[in-house]
Formats: C-alpha cells, sequence, structure tokens
C-alpha cells in the first residue's frame, strides 16, 4: 500500500514537471518582468514589421572613403631594384652588350640601391624618381654627343621597386608588384586568388599610411559599387581576414544544428534557417523561434532575445528582411508534446526496472508465504 502511493506521488510530480523534462527549453516568461532576475538582463523583442521598417531606417550602406577614391596613380617612377632594357637602334653593342644569343633579361640593367644605373658612354645616370619616358629622354640626349641622332627605347622588364602585401585568407600572399598598369583592390586580390570558404568578405582592411579602411567585398554585386576605382599605391597592405571567429550558432529543434561562417555582410534570419533544412516539423514549436544577441558580452550589456512567431502566415516573409550579426544564436524551442515525450522516454526505462524489481519482491513475498 505505501509502495504504491509512493509510486503515485511519484507520477503526480513527474506530470506536474514536464517543463522540466529533458532537451533545450527557452522559458520567456519572465523576461521583462519587474523583479525578476532576469529584467535587468534580457530584453525580450518581438520581430514585427515595425521593427523591420525601424531597423532599415537605421541601417548605414557600405561605402568607399572618398580618400581613397580621390587617389588616381600617375605615371610609373622608376626606383632602386627595377630592371631595365635600353635599346639603341642600329647599336646593338649599346643595346645588348652580352651579345644577341643572350637572354634579354641578361641585357637588363639593375637600378642600384643609390637609384642610379650604368650606361656604356655617358656614365651613371640618376634613374629613381622618373618616369620610363623621362629616363628615355634623358638617356638620348647625353648619347647625342657619341651616337648621332641616336634613337633609344626604354622598358622595365622587372617591377621590383614598389610592391603592395597580401595576407589573410588569400592563395598567394606576399608582395604584389605596382608596375606601370595602375593595379586597382579587385584586380590585386583577383591575382593573389580568394579562399572563397574561409574568406570575410566583408571585412577586407587597406592599411595605408597608417590608416585602416574596411570595405566590403560583396558590395561588388552592387550595380553602383565604386570598389572597382580603389587603386593601390606602394606600401599599401591587404588583410582578407578569415571568417571563423564570425559565426551565427543555429541550435534546437532544426533539422540540421550547427555553426554557420558569417562570408558577408548580410544574412536574414529565413536565409539562415534554410541552410539548415528549416525547422524540425515534428518537434518544433512554431512560436518559440528566438534570436539572442549579445550573449558573449552578457557582463556589459543586457542581451536582446528578438522572438518570431513562425506560425504566422507572413513570418518568413519577415525573417527575410531580419538581418543577423555575427555571433547570434538561432534558437528553435521544442513544443509541449516534444519535450513530455522526451520525459516519457527516458522514464519508461526506469520504471521497466522498478516495475522487474517489484515484481521479484512479490515473487519472494508469495514464495514466502507457502
Amino acid at each position: 500500500m505505501i509502495r504504491s502511493l509512493s509510486l503515485a506521488v511519484l507520477a503526480g510530480f513527474a506530470l506536474q514537471g514536464c517543463m522540466f523534462s529533458p532537451g533545450q527549453y527557452l522559458d520567456t516568461s519572465e523576461i521583462g518582468t519587474e523583479g525578476s532576475p532576469e529584467s535587468s538582463r534580457v530584453e525580450l523583442i518581438p520581430i514585427t514589421p515595425k521593427l523591420i521598417a525601424q531597423n532599415a531606417a537605421t541601417y548605414v550602406s557600405s561605402s568607399v572613403p572618398a580618400e581613397l577614391l580621390a587617389f588616381k596613380p600617375n605615371a610609373y617612377k622608376i626606383g632602386p631594384n627595377d630592371v631595365l632594357y635600353i635599346t639603341v637602334w642600329d647599336h646593338p653593342e649599346l643595346t645588348a652588350p652580352s651579345g644577341p644569343q643572350q637572354q634579354i633579361d641578361s641585357n637588363g640593367r639593375l637600378v642600384r640601391p643609390d637609384g642610379t644605373i650604368y650606361y656604356p658612354y655617358i656614365g651613371n645616370v640618376e634613374a629613381a624618381g622618373k618616369t620610363i619616358e623621362e629616363l628615355r629622354s634623358t638617356i638620348a640626349q647625353r648619347l647625342a654627343q657619341y651616337v648621332d641622332s641616336p634613337q633609344v627605347d626604354l622598358n622595365v622588364l622587372r617591377f621590383a621597386s614598389q610592391k603592395a602585401i597580401m595576407s589573410g585568407a588569400v592563395a598567394k600572399a606576399g608582395p604584389m608588384p605596382i608596375t606601370s598598369s595602375p593595379l586597382s583592390v579587385v584586380e590585386a586580390l583577383g591575382a593573389a586568388g580568394i579562399e572563397p570558404s574561409s574568406a570575410d568578405l566583408a571585412g577586407l582592411i587597406l592599411t595605408r599610411d597608417g590608416h585602416e579602411y574596411v570595405l566590403d567585398l560583396d558590395s561588388l554585386n552592387n550595380k553602383n559599387s565604386q570598389l572597382h576605382n580603389v587603386y593601390l599605391k606602394d606600401g599599401d597592405q591587404l588583410y582578407l581576414p578569415y571568417n571563423d571567429r564570425k559565426k551565427i550558432y543555429i541550435m534546437g529543434e532544426v533539422l540540421s544544428p550547427q555553426a554557420i561562417r558569417f562570408k558577408t555582410k548580410n544574412m536574414n534570419l529565413s536565409d539562415v534557417v534554410g541552410s539548415v533544412g528549416g525547422l524540425n516539423q515534428t518537434t518544433s514549436n512554431g512560436n518559440a523561434l528566438y534570436v539572442i544577441r549579445g550573449a558573449e558580452n552578457i557582463e556589459a550589456a543586457p542581451i536582446k532575445v528578438f522572438q518570431l512567431d513562425a506560425k504566422s502566415p507572413i513570418a518568413f516573409a519577415i525573417a527575410s528582411h531580419f538581418e543577423l550579426k555575427p555571433q547570434d544564436i538561432v534558437y528553435v524551442g521544442p513544443a509541449q508534446v516534444t519535450r513530455w515525450n522526451r520525459l516519457i522516454s527516458q522514464l519508461l526505462p526506469s520504471a521497466t526496472i522498478l516495475g522487474t524489481g517489484a515484481a521479484a519482491t512479490n515473487n519472494l513475498s508469495e514464495a514466502g508465504s507457502r
């Protein structure tokens, strides 16, 4: 009798305690309630068309800083370590002193660290700081003392005096030479090769003259993008960050819980939920779709919990306009019946053991009475 009463009491507590059943459960009933422990740490915000409109009104689109667009490359200036090829027509002994059978590079003239080159008859010539045309004209004028009407041509065989540095999530990190053809940011990244699976396309950092500029490569898809008009100059550094520290976490009653890397600037709630296969139609609670923001900074500022009523016919139309941020947590809660079923599934093995023990006790009692 006492055993039966005890089992009945345990069953009663189990029925009343289904809210504590196994599985994640986010109780928002006390959020915002005056005097509750959560009221000062968590702010519950419904995701509604009004909220979407407010966010859109404060949205700041990506733009290229005016000082970057103002820079326009001038004619290339020769510098130390450049290799020049100088042709004097009808005078092969000046053009290729090593002999015509040698490679062209063997007859190139290296600009020395002091910015000069040596040329037959005219000796040392200041090359650094001059454009190709200026140096060509200087050599022609000085050769005129020794050669009748010299026809001089000049080209740069190897550009080595000016460079930009590439680093980060690119296939070919290292120096990128600045040549006589202007080099844009887009062209430099194309030559270096972007690692699309690991790059943070919205966080490209251009460091110039001690200043950092953040550029959004994803904006290239915009019709009026001006990123093509940003050119590099000597000493620039381009760093394309990795996206492993910018993630969105999808948890709860979805088909494929996971962490999604934040590759671009914009990712909306509908895209993220769709990328993991959507809500679990069997176990999810359509009114328990939450976006938790600020969990990584809980000690400094209150957490914001955005709630979407996914049962609404327009829910995912709203979700497609709700922009997520790096480190957001998207959580889908379980339905009530799901939490109860999980409780039963874990209680049944224990109940079976208790039942087996009770049956054994009864058998022993009956045997003793005999």
